[in-house]
């Protein structure tokens, strides 16, 4: 690998950073399960088209530092990361690119800093404003208050998510990695699941695991979470209520930085937000410069399809002013 860690302090966490090249400063912010691995395919890429490519540990993963206190990990603390490492390493200012639960990172940091923040690129999860109520009580009403199981729910409750994932963490890799991929099956992420029942239960384990995702990058994922565990990640969900009072002096606005947006077209996490995403999303961006689903390909289309996901973003870093 051509990468080399670097360690900003942001507080009392340090955040490794994986970072090639030279340039202004691309930030990248990955999702749930995943580490700045995520978006390895991208970075040589980046770099050679004349930029600072540097992907984080969110805080709780692999190598950065995991706080044990669930409100470590609310969107305050999480920006504050980010401009941290835009300091260090970007003098300032940086382009932001998240996906899964990055892509509301980067979104909400692009609304709370638009001096540092030029520019942002999501991928999986639309932006769609402040909403009405933070989404977990929508999901509560939604699915729990009828019986049905909802992840986001289930990951509530300190220690029982942690348990099930912690179990055989290559199992939970590999099921979670391939039934929200393009390659599973219609019934991949079971449908009908009750409240009570674990996030894995249903789930498909495959053999031979799809080429995109290679044994070595699968082990090197295990390692991480052999090491981390999934408190600091679960913690990520259970800020709902802190992000959306944070979030709420935001309320209306719009983001005005250059943004793109792109998601699989299988992507199980596209699908929640149901029809018409791309007209409800651009009302709440001044410059969205392209919204594009990727044939095929699932949750991780950065890895599941790199070619479109890299011409996508090398086309739209090229187009921003420098």
């Amino acid at each position: 690998m051509a990468h080399r860690f670097r360690y900003v302090q942001s507080g009392d966490c340090a955040i490794r950073v994986a970072v090639e090249g030279s340039g202004p400063l691309v930030l990248m912010v990955h999702g749930f399960p995943e580490s700045w691995s995520a978006f390895e395919r991208q970075m040589a890429p980046i770099a050679a088209a004349g930029f600072t490519a540097a992907a984080i540990d969110v805080r709780g993963y692999g190598g950065s530092g995991k706080p044990q206190a669930v409100e470590a990990y609310d969107m305050a603390s999480i920006i504050g990361d980010l401009q941290a490492v835009a300091d260090e390493l970007g003098n300032g200012k940086a382009i932001l690119i998240g996906r899964d639960w990055g892509a509301p990172i980067v979104w909400s940091a692009s609304l709370a800093d638009t001096a540092r923040f030029t520019a942002v690129a999501g991928m999986s999860i639309p932006h769609m404003g402040h909403g009405s109520a933070p989404i977990i009580d929508i999901m509560r009403k939604m699915f729990t208050d009828n019986g049905l199981f909802f992840y986001m729910v289930y990951f509530q409750d300190e220690g029982v998510a942690e348990a099930e994932l912690e179990k055989d963490i290559r199992d939970t890799i590999r099921r979670i990695y391939y039934n929200w991929s393009g390659d599973a099956p219609a019934n991949g992420w079971p449908a009908g699941k009750k409240h009570g029942e674990g996030l894995l239960q249903g789930m498909v384990d495959p053999s031979p695991f799809p080429s995109w995702l290679p044994a070595g990058e699968i082990d090197y994922l295990v390692s991480e979470f052999e090491g981390s565990g999934f408190r600091g990640p679960l913690n990520r969900y259970r800020n709902f209520h802190r992000d959306f009072a944070f979030m709420s002096k935001f309320a209306g606005q719009k983001i005005e930085q250059p943004a793109l947006f792109m998601a699989g077209d299988r992507d199980v996490g596209i699908r929640m937000f149901g029809r018409d995403v791309e007209t409800r999303m651009r009302a709440n961006f001044g410059d969205l410069r392209g919204f594009h689903l990727i044939e095929g390909a699932g949750h991780w289309n950065q890895q599941e399809n790199p070619e479109a996901t890299n011409r996508l973003l090398l086309d739209w870093l090229k187009g921003l002013p420098r």
